[in-house]
């Protein structure tokens, strides 16, 4: 057997997991509540299959595009096969930019939620940074889980599949338990003054629309398959529909958890939890079984959640990472391969270093960087579907193993939501306008790649930007 094909080591159970634990974080504990008292239980429901549909468009652009190209490195490959070096850059650094914000921002929520079941787990006061106080217990927990997450991918990526499919389990078994719990134990009473939000057809439909705009940023995530193509071992038709298939699933478990939520608390309660811990899904828990203690198990399986989007983001990062330094658009080194483990390791390590300097400057940078980062996947969704519409012309015979029916109806509708999507980061007043510290991260971003773009160019020469 040749080296290639010792390399591809995940099967169909490990891409399902890797997409879906990317899309299911903590949101589905923290964001529940929130949602529902902005749209209402069948309105957020509504609002997440619209927000499905605008992801499913583009993860059908995803699913040809990867079958028919299934090189490492996902989105620059496409790009650049659509519109050379510079809109390959574009597209792939913006990527980068995305999944180093998921991993920073996990990094930073694991040791925050370890406080909401261990009260008593913050030690050592260090220093605050824009109100969010820093302790020496919160910095351990969180470094000592950076490193250990990084050492796993190191380890290969069956390996961190491996974790994933552990994790991701527990996380469907806990969200399962709260579901089934639900229609035993919960009441349709509980859906009185909650099924909708607003008077009227046009408010309903307004907050309806503000949940859905928001939708998509947390089903992000499957478009790390792309990035290890070269490492799946199934059938490639198989692969593209596994990518469609797994998005279906996201959408369905949030739907499913967001019932379970209404049908178990009523109006008056979930407020009141809105208003105390915060925590509504993992009230409700407590309310079903009579016990915090599996608010506490529920809050586990969040934790879980944490880790299997922060373990994706880590894998889709350094493949974009070590696909551009094959390339000769950053610097080289960082395609180099773990003699051992045939990892990126280099990649790896400079993900894992740049999450640790994260958690110095708290929580709310991580918030603006995790902002920053869903504007930059939006962006990269976008010139994804216009490579798309652009390679069914400029490589026509290309082989397509997944091959879109209607790929211009498909390839407009994914252009024109993700575009759509982009331009709500930067129009001031939407639901998701980035703000000026957002702005200044993104620009600062945007800097470094032209420093890097300008230095490479004089360093590698012809190389630049050369397939590799």
């Amino acid at each position: 057997m040749d080296n290639k094909n010792k390399s591809k080591k995940l099967n169909t159970g490990d891409v399902i997991v890797v997409a879906f634990g990317a899309m299911i974080g903590w949101g589905w504990v923290v964001s529940s509540g929130g949602w529902i008292q902005q749209s209402g239980v069948i309105g957020t429901i509504l609002a997440f299959l619209l927000g499905g549909i605008m992801i499913y468009f583009v993860g059908l652009v995803y699913a040809e595009l990867t079958t028919a190209l299934p090189e490492n490195g996902g989105a620059k490959v496409f790009s650049q096969h659509a519109f050379g070096t510079i809109g390959s850059f574009i597209c792939t650094w913006s990527i980068i930019l995305s999944y180093i914000g998921v991993v920073c921002f996990e990094a930073c929520s694991f040791p925050t939620i370890i406080q909401y079941i261990f009260p008593g787990f913050l030690k050592g006061y260090l220093y605050t940074v824009a109100g969010f106080d820093i302790y020496v217990t919160w910095l351990l927990v969180a470094i000592i889980s950076c490193v250990l997450i990084t050492y796993i991918n190191i380890k290969g990526v069956k390996t961190a599949a491996i974790l994933q499919k552990l994790l991701t389990i527990v996380i469907a078994a806990v969200g399962m338990v709260l579901i089934i719990d639900s229609l035993i134990n919960g009441d349709s009473s509980n859906l009185e003054g909650q099924l909708f939000v607003g008077t009227g057809i046009n408010k309903i439909l307004g907050n309806v629309l503000s949940v859905a705009m928001v939708a998509p940023f947390f089903l992000f995530g499957f478009d790390v398959i792309p990035q290890a193509a070269e490492e799946i071992n199934i059938p490639l038709k198989k692969l593209g529909k596994l990518i469609v298939f797994s998005i279906a699933l996201a959408v369905a478990f949030y739907g499913m958890v967001v019932f379970a939520v209404g049908y178990g608390m009523n109006k008056i309660e979930l407020v009141m939890s809105l208003h105390g811990s915060g925590l509504v899904t993992a009230d409700a828990m407590a309310k079903l079984f009579h016990s915090e203690v599996m608010a506490k198990i529920l809050i586990l399986g969040g934790m879980c959640g944490i880790a299997t989007s922060w373990n994706s983001f880590l894998i889709g990062g350094s493949r974009a990472l070590e696909s551009m330094a094959s390339s000769y658009m950053i610097p080289h080194v960082f395609c180099k391969k773990h003699k051992k483990y045939q990892t990126p390791y280099l990649s790896l390590i400079l993900i894992g270093i740049l999450s640790i300097i994260s958690l110095f400057f708290g929580r709310q940078m991580l918030t603006w960087i995790s902002n920053c980062a869903s504007f930059a996947c939006c962006l990269t969704y976008c010139i994804v579907s216009l490579s798309f519409l652009r390679l069914r012309k400029k490589e026509a015979n290309l082989p397509r193993p997944y091959k879109v029916k209607n790929y211009r109806f498909v390839g407009i509708m994914a252009t024109m939501l993700s575009g759509f999507l982009c331009m709500m980061y930067l129009i001031p007043g939407t639901v998701c306008s980035m703000i000026d510290q957002e702005l200044i991260i993104t620009v600062l971003w945007t800097i470094v790649g032209i420093f890097f773009a300008i230095g490479c160019k004089v360093k590698y020469r012809d190389k630049f930007g050369k397939l590799g």
